[in-house]
């Protein structure tokens, strides 16, 4: 069962429900605020929600009131069914409604609960919001780390953060799972969206423990790897050069512009010279990649072996053949009987591409969902009611 609002938990389920576990989306009779993101983000009147879709196809969705006794009891009955409990609810307002963890592995101690949280369920800042842009991009440093002095931070895109923190969360779950098949109890599974985004920058946090101190992010034109750095050809595409093994990789690239003596130049002659004289080498590149367009710099890669990428802009990506080719899109179900291709999840199992349910409107297996949980009609009824008010008032608002 899942009860969370916005991405991170919803995420997480969501990938859990792709893979094909049966996934109930517990949600308050007003929705996830999610369902509503373009209109309460931007005051925008768009009806279709991609970024929910994607989080939130294929569960069943049930909507109850947690704030009544009843509410509490129709959610603990489903959760005596449930395997799995993930949730990124404050912690606060778990305990509110019975639903901690010390209250519901009382109650389930086989559940596998999984807490996914800004900043951590202990401290003094564990009720805080968050979403990623504060808990894993600002706070973690990784914004601080992409910010050359006299600019401002870049904004992170939406989702980035709570997705790689959905990921972290089923990771514990399924290592929580196959614990339990031996072990016959459940277990507390906890991440925060700090914490993954303090692992994303693991290399420089670590560095920052050993060393007291990590390199200032600098310009492109100062990097210390020059032939791990971006470039633009002559038509004005970008690309990014991937030459980590700097002395194996630049005898290629320099048959590939046309300038064989470079590797005779003292001043390029290892990774070390290059690193010492990295402004000269950024600038004759430039001029060099200014030529001609990405395309002739493509052919001229590939036949010396360069490593490289192309800058490709979300247009470009979901055109990519390559990225079809990967499995990166999936088949989903519309409401109207029909399908439409939706970007899949990051793993495939036996080269498959599953066509997937679709996303259920608020509260649209309320009644099957509270019956299998064997509630009483009229308690089931009680809590239809509840969605239909909710939902009227949605709409006047």
């Amino acid at each position: 069962m899942e009860l969370g609002l916005w991405v991170a938990g919803p995420a997480a389920a969501g990938l859990l429900a792709d893979w094909g576990a049966e996934v109930v989306k517990l949600e308050a009779p007003a929705g996830d605020p999610m369902r509503w993101f373009f209109r309460l983000a931007t005051g925008s009147k768009v009806e279709r929600n991609p970024p929910f879709a994607l989080d939130n196809r294929g569960k069943r969705s049930v909507a109850i009131d947690l704030r009544t006794a009843d509410g509490r009891d129709a959610a603990g009955r489903i959760l005596d069914r449930a395997d799995v409990f993930i949730t990124n609810l404050r912690p606060d307002a778990l305990e509110r409604v019975g639903l901690d963890p010390e209250s519901l592995r009382r109650r389930c101690p086989r559940l596998i609960y999984a807490s996914i949280t800004g900043y951590g369920a202990a401290g003094a800042d564990r009720d805080r919001p968050g979403y990623d842009v504060g808990a894993f991009w600002a706070r973690s440093g990784v914004a601080d780390t992409l910010t050359v002095e006299g600019s401002a931070p870049p904004m992170i895109r939406g989702g980035f953060g709570d997705h790689v923190t959905a990921l972290a969360a089923v990771s514990g779950i399924l290592a929580a799972l196959v614990e339990r098949n031996e072990s016959g109890q459940g277990r507390l599974v906890e991440t925060s969206l700090l914490r993954t985004g303090m692992y994303c920058l693991g290399w420089d946090l670590n560095i920052q423990l050993e060393f007291g101190k990590v390199r200032a992010p600098v310009a492109r034109t100062d990097t210390e790897t020059p032939l791990m750095n971006s470039y633009r050809a002559g038509d004005g595409r970008w690309f990014w050069l991937i030459g980590l093994e700097a002395d194996r990789h630049f005898p290629g690239l320099t048959r590939a512009i046309g300038r064989e003596t470079l590797t005779e130049d003292a001043r390029f002659s290892d990774a070390r010279a290059r690193r010492h004289n990295r402004a000269a080498l950024i600038e004759l590149l430039d001029e060099a990649f200014h030529a001609h367009p990405l395309s002739v710099w493509a052919t001229r890669f590939d036949a010396e072996d360069v490593w490289w990428a192309p800058v490709q802009s979300p247009a470009e990506v979901v055109a990519d053949p390559q990225a079809r080719a990967a499995g990166a899109f999936v088949e989903v179900r519309t409401a109207e009987g029909g399908t439409e291709s939706q970007i899949a999840g990051p793993v495939t199992f036996d080269r498959k591409s599953p066509r997937l349910g679709g996303v259920p409107s608020l509260g649209e297996h309320t009644r099957e969902v509270l019956h299998e949980a064997g509630l009483a009609d009229a308690e089931i009824e009680t809590a239809a009611a509840a969605v239909a008010t909710a939902n009227a008032a949605s709409r006047e608002r």
